[in-house]
């Protein structure tokens, strides 16, 4: 799949800050950019996002993986590596997030956060009360409601993305990490 939207032009100081941040452009701000006030109200709600600090870093990375697995955006799994490796998580780990219900190397609280994640990107939501309530009791009433949100925001970011037609950029090209199939499918929806 190629972007389906061709790139906006973007400010100077806008493609110098990514480059500095991530080495290069980031095709979801090319894509939204031509309407710069979606754009840049998205990248502020991410970065909002980005900062609450009631729920733990790594748990989070693994959901955005999780979510990003299973709605099947490429660009999101190849961020979502750089960051873990950038946080100086379990690279292990994320690498094998596509892939956690075969895999030995989560915790059973991690376990669950991709369960979750994965129980709301579904349509309709699949959450069980049991998942909830034992989240709940182990995370407490803010880090859940946190974790919820960011699964929330990132259903949206992942979903923006594989509309526009935006793939991986390569960020992390040494992880292969491949998608995972969606329920019901019989292959991998691209890979990373």
């Amino acid at each position: 799949m190629a972007l389906r939207i061709p790139k906006a032009e973007l400010p100077t100081e806008l493609k110098e800050e990514m480059i500095k941040r991530f080495g290069a452009t980031a095709e979801p701000v090319e894509a939204t950019w031509h309407n710069p006030e979606v754009s840049l109200a998205s990248s502020e709600f991410g970065g909002k996002v980005g900062a609450w600090q009631a729920a733990d870093e790594g748990l989070k990375s693994y959901a955005h993986m999780a979510v990003a697995a299973q709605v099947g955006c490429g660009w999101c799994l190849d961020i979502g590596y750089f960051h873990a490796q950038n946080q100086d998580l379990d690279l292990a780990k994320a690498s094998q997030v596509p892939r956690w219900r075969e895999s030995e190397v989560f915790t059973p609280l991690e376990r669950d956060v991709l369960e979750y994640a994965e129980a709301m990107t579904n349509t309709p939501p699949t959450v069980t009360d049991e998942l909830y309530a034992g989240l709940l009791d182990r995370l407490g009433p803010p880090a859940m409601v946190e974790l919820t949100a960011y699964i929330a925001y990132v259903n949206l970011a992942t979903r923006n993305n594989v509309a526009h037609g935006v793939e991986s950029q390569g960020f992390s090209t040494a992880c292969e990490i491949p998608l995972a199939a969606r329920p019901g499918n019989t292959g991998g929806a691209s890979t990373a």
